[in-house]
């Protein structure tokens, strides 16, 4: 393991223990302003703007790798702009961090649509049209909770169910229709492996058990951590089917096999940005700061950033910045 590895998942460790013991005493005493990022950039694309100087600005993120990249280059992005930026990202768990923001402790965040119009707006069916689930999640979360969603991305990153090729070479699976007939037909074959968010959430393992036909209770399941089940499923022994997310650099790496969603159930996740609504009043420069940043986000793009913190071993915000600079948006 390289020391950059070491390096990383230390960072991790100590930021995953700190967003809990945060976000545990938020309800107590309220969210710190949370710390100096970890880099400064200097303007390029992205200038200097008079209303943002001095601006504190928090930026929050769940605590998943492509997450974390998100929140560097928000933080980079309105750095650039001279603004006050404060780094509040890994905070653990989806509903975690939108509390935070609902709360104020985070003026600024990535969020998927998919989570917003499904696990956050209680509503079963996605909208198949990218634009026109942004649309709806975009006008029902300022509606119902004060939420504006603004700068959505092209990046799409959806949960998927993947094998090796040796496992769907065996059992021939290769949608989730086919594996559906599986679990009906031997569950002890369709052993799986899941994150505990996924397999509670309405917009993960039931609500696809649901459209797919197979009684959730029937499959063999196994609760492992998101970096266990790429190699777990990539080894084939206790993982024969693993969920994914469609835009992590280890699937190319391990090789794996995305299952067909064939019934598409599973709602796009475009990532956007999301602020307060009296926040996104005060400071409107942001989403105009973010809009272009965002236009840039395609699903390669967030994918060769991925895979360079999770299969090469790279830091998340050395990634960000340099992936901004790549762009231009940022000089060092």
């Amino acid at each position: 393991m390289s020391p950059a590895t070491l390096s990383r998942q230390a960072r991790t460790a100590v930021l995953l223990a700190m967003s809990g013991l945060l976000i545990a005493v938020t309800a107590a005493c309220g969210l710190a302003s949370g710390s100096t990022p970890p880099f400064t950039v200097q303007a390029g694309s992205i200038k200097p703007i008079p209303a943002l100087k001095g601006v504190k600005v928090t930026v929050g993120s769940k605590e998943f790798t492509e997450q974390v990249i998100l929140g560097y280059i928000i933080e980079f992005s309105l750095m650039a702009a001279g603004a006050d930026v404060r780094d509040l990202t890994s905070i653990v768990g989806s509903r975690s961090t939108r509390d935070s923001q609902i709360e104020g402790q985070v003026d600024v965040a990535y969020e998927y649509t998919g989570t917003g119009w499904i696990n956050y707006l209680g509503n079963e069916k996605p909208i198949p049209d990218e634009r026109k689930q942004f649309e709806a999640v975009r006008d029902e979360d300022l509606k119902k909770n004060g939420l504006v969603w603004t700068a959505p991305a092209p990046m799409n990153n959806t949960y998927a169910l993947a094998a090796n090729k040796a496992t769907v070479q065996k059992t021939g699976v290769k949608t989730l229709s086919d594996y559906a007939a599986l679990v009906n037909r031997d569950p002890g074959a369709a052993r799986t492996c899941l994150e505990t968010e996924f397999r509670s959430r309405q917009d993960g393992f039931p609500g696809m058990a649901r459209v797919y036909g197979f009684p959730v209770t029937k499959a063999p399941v196994s609760i492992l951590q998101t970096g266990i089940i790429y190699s777990a499923t990539s080894n084939g022994g206790q993982c024969a089917f693993g969920e994914v997310f469609t835009t992590d650099g280890r699937i190319q790496a391990l090789d794996l096999q995305i299952l067909t969603d064939d019934k598409k159930f599973f709602p796009n996740y475009n990532a956007a940005i999301v602020m307060r609504k009296q926040y996104a009043l005060d400071h409107p420069d942001i989403a105009r700061v973010m809009a272009p940043v965002s236009d840039k986000l395609t699903s390669p793009a967030i994918t060769a950033m991925n895979r360079k913190v999770d299969v090469d071993g790279e830091e998340p915000a050395t990634v960000a910045r340099d992936w901004m600079i790549s762009q231009g948006f940022v000089t060092r």
